[in-house]
């Protein structure tokens, strides 16, 4: 299961909808597919950024994609209005990652899941935060995260992303017969640029003298994992968890000991306590953004972009030649 994130209020729409106002948009799938033949275009919404990228990669000119999660909003404090549970009750299709966001899970449910794609399969979330070592057999301070709870930052793997832009094609296809030739050129288009990606970092990061990552929470793990880094979160699963004095000092002493030089923070959570240990430790701090959502200060405008600014960071901080 995931690490329960704090809940998000999923406000109750049922009584609005019985209002003149909002009664037209609290409709059924129906009217979605109207509103969508009507125009031309399907309605896609996707609860947060990543799964909004390949989305419009995916869709190309032929959807309109709607992204839940606002710019500079942190997607695990989400919180739905009444016209975002609109928004998913009309849509052609709902992307989601079901667990993530506890208050699009339950817009889902109400709206029914025929009109739905649910990602975690096609991510395959193999990774759990689960606590003191790693299977190289090194040594991790004691993770925040109690249990063994499912990593859900898939897409910091980017050949994870790919196989979800190949199952959103697939779902367009199956909505929009008609052009499911164009979403999967799409995505094979995708594809060929995510496997790009892939290369760049195995070849930029090969050579890194120092394979820890200490970061700001345990977004990294599906990143780590595929480029032979080894992630120590000062937070756990979700950067709201608040590490203890004890914890702390764990860390800090891991980051003496393996000669850590940089401290990883993120555009979206306070950089204090990454601030706090970098000081503690003599060491350097430096953004490396989990790209949950975008912000005026992402180091880039897409998915894409900002990958290539967190492989540019993981090359100096990790000492690579």
């Amino acid at each position: 299961m995931f690490l329960p994130l704090r809940r998000s209020t999923l406000l109750a729409v049922t009584g609005i909808c019985a209002g003149a106002v909002l009664l037209a948009s609290c409709g059924s799938g129906g009217s979605a597919e109207r509103s969508a033949a009507q125009s031309g275009k399907l309605d896609v919404v996707a609860a947060f950024y990543p799964l909004r990228f390949a989305a419009e990669k995916v869709a190309g000119d032929r959807a309109t994609v709607t992204n839940l999660t606002k710019p500079g909003g942190e997607p695990h404090d989400l919180e739905l209005t009444p016209k975002n549970v609109a928004e998913v009750e009309q849509a052609s299709l709902v992307i989601y990652l079901k667990g993530f966001q506890p208050a699009v899970d339950d817009a889902v449910a109400q709206a029914g899941a025929d009109h739905s794609l649910e990602v975690s399969g096609s991510a395959n979330l193999s990774l759990t935060a689960a606590g003191h070592g790693d299977e190289h057999g090194h040594e991790h301070p004691e993770s925040q995260t109690s249990g063994e709870q499912t990593n859900p930052h898939f897409w910091l793997d980017p050949l994870r992303l790919a196989k979800v832009g190949d199952a959103i094609a697939q779902r367009l296809a199956s909505i929009d017969p008609e052009h499911a030739e164009t979403y999967k050129a799409n995505a094979t288009k995708l594809r060929t640029q995510l496997e790009g990606l892939d290369k760049e970092f195995r070849t930029g990061l090969a050579t890194c003298q120092n394979r820890e990552l200490v970061t700001n929470h345990e977004a990294f793990g599906y990143l780590a994992a595929r480029y032979d880094f080894h992630e120590v979160g000062i937070a756990g699963l979700s950067p709201e968890q608040e590490p203890s004095p004890a914890q702390l000092g764990r860390i800090a002493t891991f980051v003496r000991e393996h000669r850590v030089n940089t401290i990883y923070y993120e555009t979206l959570v306070s950089p204090t306590i990454a601030n706090t240990l970098a000081k503690e430790t003599g060491v350097k701090v430096a953004v490396l953004d989990p790209i949950e959502g975008l912000s005026d200060k992402s180091a880039g405008s897409d998915y894409l972009s900002i990958m290539r600014a967190n492989l540019a960071t993981l090359q100096k901080g990790q000492a690579c030649s």
